[in-house]
């Protein structure tokens, strides 16, 4: 089957406890048995950064759920007194909530950057849903414990719109100049990309929810602990504190050119307690699935999925 444009961006809503997430949904399974693929994107990215991904993976017979994560395109939160929150378990939470409420049992996720984020959290929290994982990037848990200890300044300097984002400055240069700051980020993080500019106009509209800037900002404070996350999920965060393993088949995808990660920073295996396999990419950077679909896709096919 190939995916048609219009079964690429057709738009579908679902509403969960705290949010009405949009989402796209690509191909069909060929056996009931197949657990579907859920594609998270990052920030500042959205669902086109999976486009050909999702192509690719409906050519090939799988079944593919593309969410806007909270803070994002027209997913929005039902009520208004509901915390921003972009805090590591609030995403992770929101991606089996997304399951429970389309009837997935388990499913294959795959993410980069917050995505990816929300991927190896779930897959920590709850193996028993996750089939497989790809994080591009590696282990992502956030050790918001030791958040305040500094990285080599070859590390930290890549890390400056983090602090910027800690500052009242910071959040009005994301409010007031969202799309200029996003596409030098986007430009960046992917210095080989000759695409990037093209593909951030479509991806900017995205980045004009309203809730995207007190989302991104909660998420660059709460990770060093600088301000209080959503009582609702301190008992995951409380597991997440303990770095828990990842025990699901995982393929791990490192950009080789990524410019706000370093590739040797890109893996923590030791995380990975079940089957882990480390790819390398040269020439790619920080947006794997759309800067190198290909690997992308196959790295999710190469999982167990039945």
């Amino acid at each position: 089957m190939t995916a048609s444009s219009h079964e690429l961006h057709e738009l579908h809503r679902v509403t969960t406890p705290v949010l009405e997430i949009a989402y796209h949904r690509t191909g069909e399974r060929r056996r009931k048995s197949d657990a579907p693929v859920i594609l998270l994107h990052g920030f500042p990215y959205d669902v086109r950064a999976y486009d050909e991904v999702a192509r690719l993976l409906a050519e090939a017979g799988r079944e593919v759920l593309t969410p806007y994560l909270r803070g994002y395109g027209p997913t929005r939160f039902l009520a208004e007194d509901t915390p921003r929150s972009g805090q590591q378990a609030a995403l992770a939470q929101d991606s089996v909530e997304f399951m429970d409420t389309l009837g997935i049992r388990r499913a294959v996720v795959a993410g980069y950057d917050w995505g990816g984020r929300a991927a190896c959290a779930a897959a920590a929290l709850w193996p028993e849903r996750i089939h497989g994982l790809v994080t591009a990037g590696g282990y992502t848990v956030q050790d918001i414990a030791g958040a305040m200890e500094p990285a080599a300044p070859e590390a930290e300097h890549r890390y400056w719109y983090q602090h910027y984002f800690h500052s009242e400055r910071g959040r009005r240069g994301l409010e007031r100049n969202r799309e200029e700051l996003c596409k030098l980020l986007w430009r960046l993080w992917s210095p080989t990309w000759p695409e990037a500019e093209q593909a951030f106009a479509a991806s900017a509209p995205s980045l004009h929810n309203p809730d995207f800037v007190d989302v991104a900002i909660h998420s660059y404070r709460h990770r060093y602990g600088l301000v209080a996350g959503d009582p609702r999920y301190q008992a995951l965060e409380d597991r997440l504190a303990e770095l828990p393993p990842v025990t699901v088949p995982s393929v791990v995808l490192v950009g080789e050119e990524n410019g706000v990660i370093r590739a040797a920073d890109q893996t923590g295996t030791e995380h990975f307690t079940g089957s882990c396999e480390v790819r390398s990419l040269p020439g790619v950077g920080h947006n794997v699935p759309q800067e190198a679909p290909e690997a992308f896709a196959e790295a999710i096919l190469s999982l167990p999925h039945g």
